[in-house]
């Protein structure tokens, strides 16, 4: 059962109002519903007298753009940055919004400031809208409230969601080469067997000899694709929806697709220090951000990205409830590597265990990305190979039959 809460759609709402001088005002302002607008125009001295949700254009010719998690992560230093320079936080907001591109970014932070300028704290107008701040930025930005230091913990957070995306965009390259080998493998192939292979089928036919099996069955298939090629893209499409959408439904498959993707050769290696990397961040942020080492992890587990490293971070919450250090948590975990483990024991007995968090996750991330580019040497010869291999099997079964020509002749 999904016991998330909805979020609430952000819309623009067209209003008519009296200022306090009895002067009569319409405009359009951004927020969640008509209430709320109403209640954020009485906060700015305008007694309204009518608010309604602007209409869309019809067939979606208004659709606005998605807001990414970069914009998200570059939104945040921005206002990290405007805060640490002692600018007020609405003024920051409104700054802001008016000066991006993206038009629902910028109805975002509008409606966000809004909120903010009627009273309500910026952590709880940040959990209106799940979709875009996650429970741990929210926890962040409210202990940064409580401690009356969110111009730093703003700094912390900003730090956090820029490593976070470049880890993403590494792990997204390091699977991209594996994918884009068989993806140009499959189209040289389906090249040569449509166009290629039946030239060479118009000069056997005349051989009046058997041909060798090598030679009929790509026969056969180049035969099969000419015929049937739509059906093959449809299964090959079909068998990429389908998989997609039992991964978003089956939790076993999921589970069962991150133990395999953390086997693999290369790419897992990339993947479970990438975890580890995740886990050292986030663990680092929001302890350093005065947040319980308990409910770090609950944090930590929720970033992991895997679920070998996702249980493993659970039972180390487990243990440390029940009043076992962290380092030989860890250890019992079975899951993270020695190096890591001391170094977290260090920083238990120095009582800096934020900053040596911080160290651990420089150093795997560092490593990720020195994969990520050995992956790309290592992937630019297998191509050339996978290929040779293709098109040279191909070449061999087609010139066969004429080696074998002079026996017929």
């Amino acid at each position: 059962m999904n016991d998330k809460k909805k979020e609430p759609s952000l819309d623009t709402f067209q209003w008519v109002g009296v200022s306090s001088r009895g002067k009569r005002l319409e405009g359009e302002m951004a927020g969640t519903s008509v209430a709320l607008i109403k209640a954020q125009l009485r906060k700015q001295g305008i007694t309204p007298s009518k608010v309604k949700r602007k209409p869309k254009a019809l067939f979606g010719l208004n659709k606005t753009q998605k807001i990414t998690a970069k914009d998200i992560s570059i939104t945040t230093r921005q206002i990290a940055t405007m805060l640490m320079a002692g600018v007020p936080l609405i003024q920051a907001l409104e700054m802001i919004s008016s000066g991006v591109k993206n038009k629902s970014l910028s109805k975002l932070i509008a409606s966000i400031a809004d909120e903010v300028k009627a009273g309500q704290p910026l952590s709880r107008s940040l959990r209106a809208y799940p979709r875009y701040f996650d429970d741990l930025y929210c926890d962040l930005i409210q202990s940064g409230e409580q401690s009356g230091a969110l111009d730093k913990i703003f700094d912390r957070v900003a730090l956090y969601k820029e490593k976070a995306e470049a880890l993403k965009s590494k792990i997204k390259k390091a699977l991209f080469y594996p994918i884009a080998v068989v993806v140009v493998a499959l189209i040289v192939t389906s090249i040569l067997l449509i166009f290629v292979v039946p030239q060479f089928q118009d000069i056997f036919n005349g051989f009046g000899a058997e041909l060798p099996a090598f030679t009929l069955m790509v026969i056969a298939i180049s035969e099969f694709m000419q015929e049937y090629w739509w059906l093959a893209v449809i299964l090959i499409a079909g068998g990429i929806y389908t998989y997609k959408e039992m991964l978003l439904r089956s939790k076993e498959l999921r589970n069962f697709n991150d133990r395999l993707l953390l086997q693999l050769p290369v790419v897992g290696a990339i993947l479970n220090k990438a975890a580890v990397a995740r886990y050292a961040r986030t663990l680092s942020t929001t302890f350093a951000a005065g947040v319980p080492l308990v409910d770090a992890l609950d944090s930590a587990a929720g970033a992991s990205g895997n679920v070998i490293y996702r249980d493993a971070i659970l039972d180390i919450k487990g243990d440390v409830s029940s009043g076992n250090q962290m380092n030989w948590a860890m250890r019992n975990s079975k899951v993270f590597p020695d190096m890591v483990i001391q170094m977290v024991a260090i920083g238990e007995e120095s009582g800096a265990l934020d900053s040596m968090l911080a160290k651990v996750a420089n150093i795997y991330e560092q490593e990720v990305d020195d994969l990520v580019d050995g992956l790309s040497s290592l992937l630019e010869p297998l191509i050339m190979a996978v290929l040779g291999v293709l098109v040279g099997g191909l070449i061999i079964a087609m010139y066969l039959p004429i080696f074998q020509l002079g026996a017929v002749v």
